[in-house]
């Protein structure tokens, strides 16, 4: 069971940038090559095969950069200011390297990830692809034609790169709120977990692993609704709780209610 959460959340973007927004249009290759959706400019390029994408940044460094750092952030933009969604590929969901001397290869684990990546890059008008830890954009793409290189790529792929709409189940619970910063939070317990991360949380759009702790309060007395405690990954933790009028969860100093 799986279900990733295409929320909208206001951002500028205000991080260095290391390469300029790629203008030109989208195409497609199919067979007897290597089905691809694909962008190029004079210094950077961006492929979208079956199961991978290859960046290649306008400078080899920022190549070497990617793979030492085992991450990318791919972020989906409805304008050159407006991020919609992002996805963080990293260690946990994908294979991250050089291939051919210089391109950056990102081979997902899950193929509804990927779908998730290509749904985006379909639905939205700008692709920033950034550092994994800081602001720092390694190349910006524009979208324009992207929704039609993809469904020829997938039409010619088949099943693995299909919408991730068609693989989710109906939609859980949605969670809203947040202080200064506007949250949607959305979870899911895995049914056949392959390890101790047996959920996955989506904030904003962006997926994290995360461990189920039903006894989270130890020999305390748990308080009142109190479901279960989602501990993520990257040390967030996310309280849930359910009487019989409401739903809610606790992030940080916030609470958040069911919103849908």
């Amino acid at each position: 069971m799986r279900k990733i959460l295409k929320a909208t959340i206001l951002a500028p973007i205000c991080g260095i940038l290391l390469a300029t927004t790629a203008l030109a249009d989208w195409n497609y290759s199919g067979p007897p090559s290597v089905p691809n959706a694909f962008i190029q400019t004079n210094n950077m390029s961006l492929e979208l095969q079956c199961d991978r994408i290859r960046f290649s940044p306008a400078g080899y460094d920022s190549s070497q950069d990617i793979e030492r750092k085992q991450g990318l952030s791919i972020r989906f933009m409805s304008s050159g200011s407006t991020e919609v969604g992002a996805f963080q590929a990293g260690a946990s969901n994908a294979s991250i390297g050089i291939v051919d001397n210089y391109p950056v290869e990102i081979v997902f684990s899950e193929a509804a990830d990927y779908a998730f990546v290509l749904d985006q890059i379909a639905a939205n008008a700008v692709l920033n692809l950034a550092m994994i830890d800081q602001d720092v954009t390694y190349g910006i793409f524009g979208l324009e034609g992207s929704a039609a290189a993809i469904r020829l790529l997938r039409s010619e792929c088949g099943v693995s790169v299909q919408s991730s709409v068609s693989m989710e189940t109906p939609e859980g619970v949605v969670y809203c709120g947040g202080g200064g910063i506007k949250r949607q939070i959305e979870y899911v317990i895995l049914d056949n977990p392959s390890d101790q991360w047996d959920a996955r949380v989506t904030v904003n759009g962006e997926k994290r692993r995360a461990m189920t702790a039903y006894s989270y309060f130890g020999n305390a007395e748990k308080p009142k609704g109190f479901v279960v405690a989602l501990l993520a990954e990257d040390g967030a933790e996310f309280l849930i709780f359910r009487n019989q009028r409401e739903n809610w969860l606790e992030f940080g100093d916030y609470r958040y209610d069911q919103c849908n």
